[in-house]
């Protein structure tokens, strides 16, 4: 359970800062992947769904901290969104030509390595 809380309290800190940064800074954080935002809709877009969606996906993580019975729901949800994040970026990578393309690379790893702690610490939970 231990585990569990922790990988949660992580995700929550990674995806409500990300979230907020996207929110607040949508042009710079957008430029970082190589994006260009050149209309306002563009950067709205940006706000709500890299911005809203990951500072949603943190407060669930929160609730379920503060409801044991949301545990297993919340690294079920992590296991599968970081899996097909994932994947996704593989093929983007694959059809993109990305050996070249270090953010893509460091993204990968990170959704790798987060699904992969996911799904231990829920593993860890069946067990109990």
């Amino acid at each position: 359970m231990r585990l569990a809380r922790v990988i949660l309290v992580v995700q929550i800190l990674a995806l409500g800062g990300l979230g907020l940064a996207y929110f607040i800074r949508p042009h710079e954080m957008a430029n970082l992947s190589g994006m260009l935002l050149l209309a306002p809709a563009a950067a709205t877009d940006v706000r709500a769904y890299y911005g809203g969606l990951q500072l949603g996906l943190a407060a669930y993580l929160l609730l379920a901290l503060a409801r044991l019975e949301l545990i297993r729901g919340a690294l079920t949800l992590l296991v599968l969104l970081y899996s097909a994040l994932a994947l996704a970026r593989i093929g983007g990578l694959w059809l993109d030509g990305g050996a070249q393309q270090t953010f893509n690379l460091a993204a990968l790893l990170l959704e790798v390595v987060s699904a992969g702690l996911a799904f231990w610490a829920l593993r860890g939970l069946n067990r109990l």
